[in-house]
């Protein structure tokens, strides 16, 4: 007979809940009816689901909450009474918060967040629940600045917590196939990238909104601005159109490409660029410009060549190549993967395809030589959060994707070609652009 295992400890009179759960994997071998057994096929035992607290709860919000919502969803934060309605009804248990300072100080079985705020608050939430050994699943991008993505990165490293950037796409079979087919050589050594997004940043006004309503009674302001410089309160911000002013959201980059270039990230290995320039429409110290095209060099890798890697929103895109038969069009948001044997055309959220499709009729296709996520991005974390899986939008590959399409934005504001250092994080060739590279908190405020 197995030898006992020791009690579990308890402080004051109560078990911990990670106490708990390694002392009922301890003793599951004794387990003489099968949970299955007892809860149905595909049944999860609650003592064995995260514990799981989502903050920021409107728009996509919902959506991550809802992929997540098998394990156990205990507190719900929002500074909108009224955006986040629909959550809160959902999950009448689950506790509700409107400071997600609060809501991590006194909710102790906290095991994992969901972040789906503005992206001005992404990192001080994030910096906040890994420091206290939360595991963290964040929506791009991962933070506002470049600096705030530099410090989760590291942060996320020391405290060994598990990390997953909101790039859905990055667990779906198309981004394999890519990879699988440039690493074969299907196109060659790829020197040059197109990505591109027809999205503009919307109609709006250039100029900040002179008129300060009230306050609606559902919303909390204050907390809502965060870091950000203080603004009075104007539907012009929140909800939705926040994405677009440079003290709340990242633009049109930090919305769409993050998605679009990590296929090429992953498929070309890429890191930090070397050079970057922008070229866009009219804009000014308060809003995105309508319109950009920016340009990324990357040195080589291995034994990969230098690559060129451009990126266009706002109904612009690359020249036509000749491969793409007459009346068929580029897709709304995508990539061009130019090699030295051919091209790949990879509409967004959709397989990719030689050009023409003639030479696709005759691929032979490359056997897999990466493993497939058959569970999908969510439930990936979930999994890894549980120690029985790995994620692999996780941070370490996050972070640096972030980086350098921040580094885009950077470029915008300085209006010159910049030469970057990323491991030293700094521009050399132009010093007062290393200025956006962060950004000055709100006082109270501190990551």
């Amino acid at each position: 007979m197995k030898e006992m295992k020791k009690p579990v400890k308890q402080q004051n009179g109560k078990i911990s809940r990670r106490d708990f759960l390694g002392a009922a994997a301890a003793v599951a071998a004794f387990t003489i009816v099968p949970r299955h057994v007892l809860g149905g096929p595909g049944y999860t035992p609650p003592s064995e689901k995260l514990n799981i607290a989502g903050i920021g709860l409107g728009g996509q919000g919902s959506r991550d909450i809802e992929r997540v919502g098998s394990e156990n969803i205990v507190a719900l934060c929002d500074v909108d009474d009224q955006f986040a309605a629909g959550v809160f009804n959902t999950y009448p248990n689950a506790r509700k918060y409107r400071d997600f300072r609060k809501m991590l100080e006194k909710e102790k079985d906290i095991d994992a967040v969901v972040i789906a705020t503005p992206d001005h608050t992404h990192a001080l939430i994030a910096m906040t629940a890994i420091r206290m050994g939360k595991h963290v699943y964040c929506e791009k991008p991962l933070a506002h600045s470049i600096y705030e993505v530099r410090r989760l990165t590291e942060a996320a490293r020391k405290h060994n917590v598990v990390t997953q950037m909101g790039i859905q796409c990055h667990a779906d079979e198309s981004i394999r196939l890519l990879c699988e087919w440039i690493w074969a050589g299907a196109i060659g050594p790829v020197r040059e990238v197109h990505l591109w997004s027809n999205k503009p940043i919307s109609s709006h006004a250039i100029n900040r909104p002179k008129q300060t309503p009230p306050v609606p009674s559902t919303l909390d302001w204050d907390l809502w601005l965060g870091p950000a410089p203080e603004r009075p309160y104007h539907s012009a911000y929140h909800p939705f159109k926040w994405r677009y002013w440079w003290d709340f959201g990242t633009g049109r980059l930090g919305d769409m490409a993050c998605h679009i270039m990590d296929p090429a990230f992953w498929a070309l290995k890429l890191t930090s660029p070397v050079t970057v320039e922008a070229q866009t429409t009219k804009f000014n110290d308060e809003v995105y410009p309508d319109t950009a095209v920016v340009r990324y060099e990357f040195a080589a890798r291995d034994k990969l060549p230098p690559v060129t890697v451009t990126w266009y929103h706002g109904g612009i895109y690359p020249w036509r190549p000749e491969e793409l038969e007459q009346g068929r069009n580029f897709p709304a948001e995508g990539g061009l993967y130019i090699g030295e044997k051919g091209k790949i055309l990879i509409p967004h959220i959709a397989g990719p395809r030689l050009i023409p499709e003639e030479k696709m009729k005759s691929f032979n296709r490359p056997k897999p030589s990466l493993s497939r996520c058959d569970v999908g991005h969510y439930q990936q974390w979930v999994l890894a959060c549980k120690g029985k899986s790995k994620t692999l939008a996780n941070f370490d590959y996050a972070g640096p994707l972030t980086e350098a399409v921040l580094l885009g934005n950077v470029a915008v504001r300085a209006g010159n070609i910049l030469h970057w250092d990323g491991p030293n994080m700094k521009v050399t060739n132009v010093p007062e652009a290393n200025q956006y590279l962060s950004r000055q908190y709100r006082q109270g405020w501190t990551l």
